[in-house]
């Protein structure tokens, strides 16, 4: 069920995406932002002049910045916990509160997002699988999913330059809906299901055997308590919990991408040498994840956080999982949303535990971020003082957060705890979003402003 979810939901994206190539750009839409003037503090970098005027206020202690600083903890507490980073937070907080222009404050909640995001992966590379002798995180799953996830943001950027404002308010509203309640439903199913694997506990009288609340959060979690329970966990070093080899395809795949990226924003917009840093980017993705598409087809390799339930994916299925994340990553890119806002609910429809699903989606989620930073600093999308500040605010927000959530696994029970903190972020992002995305609406009609598509070769990149 959850791959003909994900192939229907990759359909629905495609026809819209194919319409929106097919609309034909206005040569003239632009004309009045070229001629806007920048002043004081309202920087204008040579991107910004076709398109928007950016604002950064000025860094002073107040209830802006003290209000700005408690809901970037919670977003990051609660977004890296569930897996998604917290940018539907962010960004509202940033416009809102903070006083950011919509761009601006997209790139800073990337850095946000890549401070919480390292530091949650920087905690989770210790952290071992609830179930089974293996780390939390699924490298394989992650060498799966990443490359093809950061080929489709850049995919998902240009269009981000091609729709106009109210479209990706309508995708974001559907999208942010759909998926909150697509996860609601997987964490009360799990929520049935940890219920009745208690009861047959204590029916069985085997609770009593389980040394320590946290050991019950993991019985529970398994069809064959007697394997978790009575062979205890190997405890490794964490040179040991590290799968070296897919971390460091990892690593390779996202440096290449980052030199193209880079290196494509020092040409000219549709030149030639444009498109052949864009296409240059397709082997490296597809040829680092067809490697590991390969390799579990052949049986080399398993999806072992799985556990006992393991299927052997034939050719449709690896191809359709890098379809997802493609689509994944245009979602984030078109959006400026991480990617574990589409991988974590979909790798819990595949079965995968909830840490694990929280674990995998932030690594891969931290690579594509940083992608991002790098690209929003040589741009200079972002006040460096400011984003330094909040991104020490999600760092030390991301690891409380996994502190606590894990302590309230032990003592609850139940991880499907960390599904529900997923639908509730989800949830908040769509209302904050879409009602930010209204509003910028309902002003730019008042105000008569072109709202029709944009021309992606008018884009200049300043040399």
């Amino acid at each position: 069920m959850a791959v003909k979810w994900v192939a229907a939901k990759a359909f629905i994206a495609f026809v819209l995406l194919v319409s929106v190539s097919a609309a034909t750009p206005s040569s003239h839409q632009n004309n009045a932002d070229n001629k806007t003037p920048s002043n004081g503090s309202v920087g204008v970098d040579y991107h910004a002049k076709v398109f928007y005027k950016h604002h950064w206020p000025s860094m002073k202690f107040g209830w802006r910045l003290i209000v700005g600083s408690i809901v970037g903890f919670l977003g990051s507490a609660f977004g890296t916990v569930g897996g998604v980073g917290g940018g539907g937070i962010f960004v509202p907080m940033l416009t809102l509160i903070v006083g950011f222009d919509q761009k601006s404050a997209t790139a800073i909640s990337k850095c946000m997002i890549t401070g919480g995001a390292t530091a949650t992966v920087f905690y989770n590379l210790r952290q071992r699988h609830p179930t089974l002798d293996l780390p939390v995180i699924d490298y394989d799953l992650a060498l799966l999913f990443q490359p093809m996830l950061m080929l489709g943001i850049s995919i998902g950027v240009a269009f981000n330059v091609i729709f106009p404002e109210w479209m990706l308010t309508v995708l974001l509203i559907i999208f942010f809906v759909g998926i909150s309640i697509k996860s609601f439903l997987k964490g009360v199913d799990t929520w049935k299901k940890e219920t009745i694997m208690k009861k047959e506990a204590k029916k069985n009288s085997r609770i009593d055997d389980i040394g320590t609340p946290e050991d019950a959060a993991h019985y529970i979690q398994t069809e064959d308590p007697a394997k978790d329970i009575n062979e205890p966990k190997k405890k490794v070093s964490l040179v040991e919990n590290i799968r070296w080899k897919e971390l460091g395809l990892l690593f390779s795949g996202w440096i290449m991408i980052l030199g193209l990226e880079i290196a494509k924003k020092h040409t000219t917009t549709c030149s030639r040498l444009y498109w052949l840093m864009n296409l240059l980017q397709v082997p490296i993705a597809v040829g680092t994840s067809s490697y590991e598409a390969v390799r579990l087809y052949k049986g080399k390799r398993i999806i072992a956080s799985k556990g006992d339930q393991q299927t052997h994916f034939c050719v449709l299925q690896l191809v359709l999982f890098c379809a997802c994340g493609t689509l994944a990553g245009m979602i984030a890119g078109l959006l400026g949303l991480g990617g574990g806002f589409i991988l974590g609910p979909l790798f819990l429809g595949l079965g995968i535990p909830p840490q694990v699903a929280s674990a995998t989606s932030t690594l891969v989620m931290a690579f594509s971020a940083s992608m991002a930073v790098v690209e929003y600093y040589l741009l200079k999308r972002f006040p460096v003082p400011y984003a330094l500040f909040f991104v020490s605010i999600a760092t030390a927000a991301a690891l409380v957060g996994q502190h606590l959530v894990k302590k309230a696994i032990a003592i609850l029970g139940r991880a499907s705890v960390i599904i529900f903190i997923l639908t509730l972020t989800l949830s908040v992002s769509a209302v904050l979003l879409g009602g930010v995305g209204v509003v910028h609406m309902i002003q730019k009609i008042e105000h008569n402003e072109y709202m029709g598509f944009g021309d992606l070769c008018t884009y200049r990149v300043h040399k």
